[in-house]
C-alpha cells in the first residue's frame, strides 16, 4: 500500500508545481493573465479577487490588494494571496509584486513598462519562483487595445527557467461592457506537455462606474493542467484621496 500511495503523490507533485508558478505571474487585470502597460495614478488602490474552477476539480481563490505610490516615479505594489488545489493537494502562495510605466501608452503608439516579483510557500516560507515581464500596449483607438507582454520566469521548486509570452485583444464595445481575449504560455523544458503548450481566455467585464466591476471567463489549460476553467472575478477600485469623482467613459 506504501509504494502505491507515495508515487501517486510524487505523479501529483509536477501538477501542483505548475499551479503554484502560474498564479503569480497572473492578476494582470484581476484573473487575465497579458498585462496592459498602464499603471494607476499615485494613491489609488483596488482590490481584485476571483474565484476559478476547472474540469478536472482544480480550484484557485485570489486575493490581490494593489496601491500606487511614488518611489521616485510611480510603482504599483501588490501582494496576491492564492490558496488552490490541484490534483486534490491544497497549497497556499504569497506573491509579491511591483509595476512601473516606463514610456505612457496612446493611440497609434506602443506603451511600455515593467514588473517583477516572486512567490513563496505561505506555511512553509520556501520561496517557489521570481519572473520579470515587460508589458508594450498599442491603443488602436479609445475603445480597442492589444496588450503583449514578453518575459522570464524561474520554477525554483525544479530550478528551470523559462520564458514567457502574451497576446491579448481589449474592446470595450459599450460604455459599461469590454471584452477580452487572450493566449499567453511559457516556452522551455517540462516534464507534462501541456506546461508549455498555449493557453487561453476570453471574457466580459460588466463595469458600471469607476469603484466596481465582475468579469466572467472562460479558460482553457491556464495554468498548464489541459483543463477547462470557469471564473468569476470582480475588482473594487479606491482613487487617490485628491482625485476628483470621474463620471464612467466609454474609453478603455
Amino acid at each position: 500500500m506504501g509504494l502505491p500511495r507515495l508515487s501517486t503523490i510524487f505523479a501529483a507533485a509536477p501538477t501542483v508545481l505548475v499551479s503554484l508558478m502560474t498564479l503569480e505571474a497572473r492578476a494582470a487585470n484581476n484573473a487575465y493573465a497579458v498585462d496592459a502597460a498602464d499603471i494607476s495614478e499615485v494613491g489609488s488602490c483596488k482590490v481584485e479577487s476571483w474565484i476559478s474552477s476547472a474540469s478536472n476539480t482544480d480550484f484557485s481563490a485570489v486575493a490581490n490588494p494593489s496601491c500606487v505610490v511614488d518611489l521616485f516615479k510611480p510603482v504599483e505594489l501588490s501582494l496576491l494571496t492564492n490558496p488552490s488545489r490541484a490534483d486534490g493537494a491544497w497549497s497556499t502562495t504569497i506573491a509579491p509584486k511591483a509595476k512601473t510605466n516606463l514610456v505612457p501608452t496612446g493611440i497609434g503608439k506602443f506603451g511600455f513598462s515593467f514588473y517583477a516579483g516572486g512567490s513563496f510557500d505561505a506555511l512553509t516560507g520556501e520561496n517557489l519562483t521570481a519572473f520579470a515581464v515587460v508589458p508594450a500596449t498599442l491603443r488602436l483607438s479609445e475603445t480597442m487595445r492589444i496588450n503583449l507582454n514578453a518575459g522570464w520566469l524561474w520554477n525554483r521548486a525544479v530550478d528551470r527557467h523559462y520564458l514567457t509570452y502574451g497576446v491579448g485583444f481589449d474592446w470595450k464595445f459599450t460604455d459599461v461592457l469590454q471584452w477580452t481575449i487572450e493566449t499567453f504560455g511559457q516556452a522551455g523544458a517540462a516534464d507534462i506537455p501541456s506546461v508549455v503548450r498555449p493557453r487561453f481566455q476570453t471574457g466580459v467585464r460588466y463595469r458600471p462606474n469607476e469603484i466596481f466591476s465582475v468579469d466572467v471567463i472562460y479558460g482553457r489549460n491556464i495554468n498548464g493542467e489541459n483543463a477547462n476553467w470557469i471564473t468569476i472575478g470582480t475588482t473594487v477600485r479606491f482613487p487617490a484621496p485628491e482625485s476628483p469623482v470621474r463620471e464612467r467613459t466609454g474609453h478603455l
